[in-house]
């Protein structure tokens, strides 16, 4: 198949169903059963890890009030979770908050306004530290005067 051909048959101009050579039969069948499939190996063993060693962060953005349950399980597991509202209607959005309060008190965890409309949910063992640099609480190095 030349270039012209491929590239006429990659934008759907022609039918390429005559050349055949590239169809792969293992491919088609797909992942073996209980084989979870990731476009990227790297990744399940970077989660594998992580997991290990308890350095996971979540992020969820729910669209409705029903989704508070998997925020609920993911704290419960000592997972911090960062909630994005921002696809939310206020009053449901207003919910979770409410929902996401309690779940923080109950647990000795606290919550954090991130941005407007995104919180950051972290369990008891964990600390949030500020991100403002050390030297400008005494002025800096920029303060010359």
């Amino acid at each position: 198949m030349g270039s012209v051909r491929k590239a006429s048959a990659w934008l759907g101009l022609v039918d390429d169903s005559d050349d055949e050579r590239y169809y792969d039969d293992e491919y088609a069948e797909g992942p073996e059963p209980g084989d979870s499939w990731v476009t990227n190996p790297r990744v399940r063993v970077a989660d594998e890890t992580a997991q290990e060693q308890g350095t996971r962060i979540a992020t969820v953005t729910p669209d409705g009030f029903r989704d508070a349950r998997g925020i609920g399980e993911l704290f419960r597991e000592g997972v911090p979770v960062i909630v994005n509202l921002t696809a939310m209607e206020p009053s449901d959005a207003k919910r979770v908050v409410d929902f996401a309060a309690g779940l923080t008190f109950g647990l000795r965890g606290s919550i954090e306004r991130v941005a407007n409309r995104v919180f950051l949910l972290t369990p008891a063992d964990y600390k949030v530290v500020n991100g403002e640099p050390v030297g400008r609480a005494n002025g800096g190095f920029f303060n010359q005067s």
